[in-house]
């Protein structure tokens, strides 16, 4: 452990808490907050206190927003019959950089893991499932990641679904096996939307 005074090492410990930032990483941010001007430290704590006190989830997808409904569900002009079912809000925003997608979304929040204790009642399945009752979607395209996980949440969706007479697709492996969809390009994703199939 460094000597450094309780201030900064109380700050490096904060961020290292910080998926992906290791102790190096949390001094270099350290000590470069501690020549920001002050500022320019004061907008960047209260953008951290703002996200987490002004963000919640759209109470129609799931999505994080800074309103009741988020853009998406509120934008009367996207497609209603048509919803993609997302692991993470990321992976929403993966998806609109391409600008061929013009239906809904609903974001799981997670994928059904067994191994990490996470099962179906864990995820916005249920939420999923009560915006399918009124007949209006025709069409489930299930974006989660192809890794085991995303695939067994993508089979047990379906099973839910299928048998209400929804067609339900999934996206084309255009992505990599493996990989995750927030970091694939735009390129990939479109080729992948347009491949994809019923399952």
């Amino acid at each position: 452990m460094e000597n450094y005074s309780e201030p900064i090492d109380r700050l490096i410990n904060e961020f290292s808490k910080l998926p992906g930032i290791g102790r190096k990483t949390a001094q270099r941010l350290a000590f470069h907050v501690i020549n920001m001007d002050i500022k320019d430290v004061a907008g960047l704590s209260k953008a951290l206190v703002d996200v987490k006190n002004e963000i919640k989830y759209c109470s129609v997808c799931c999505n994080i927003s800074d309103t009741e409904v988020c853009p998406i569900c509120a934008n009367g002009h996207r497609d209603s019959s048509t919803i993609c079912v997302v692991e993470d809000p990321r992976d929403v925003a993966a998806m609109e950089r391409t600008k061929d997608y013009n239906g809904r979304y609903h974001v799981l929040n997670g994928v059904i893991s067994p191994m990490d204790g996470i099962g179906p009642d864990m995820l916005n399945i249920k939420e999923l499932i009560s915006r399918l009752g009124d007949g209006s979607v025709q069409e489930i395209i299930m974006a989660t990641n192809p890794t085991i996980e995303g695939e067994a949440t993508a089979m047990y969706i379906s099973r839910l679904v299928k048998p209400m007479g929804i067609k339900v697709t999934r996206i084309a492996h255009g992505l990599p096996v493996g990989g995750d969809l927030e970091y694939a390009d735009d390129v990939t994703i479109s080729k992948a939307l347009e491949g994809r199939r019923e399952i």
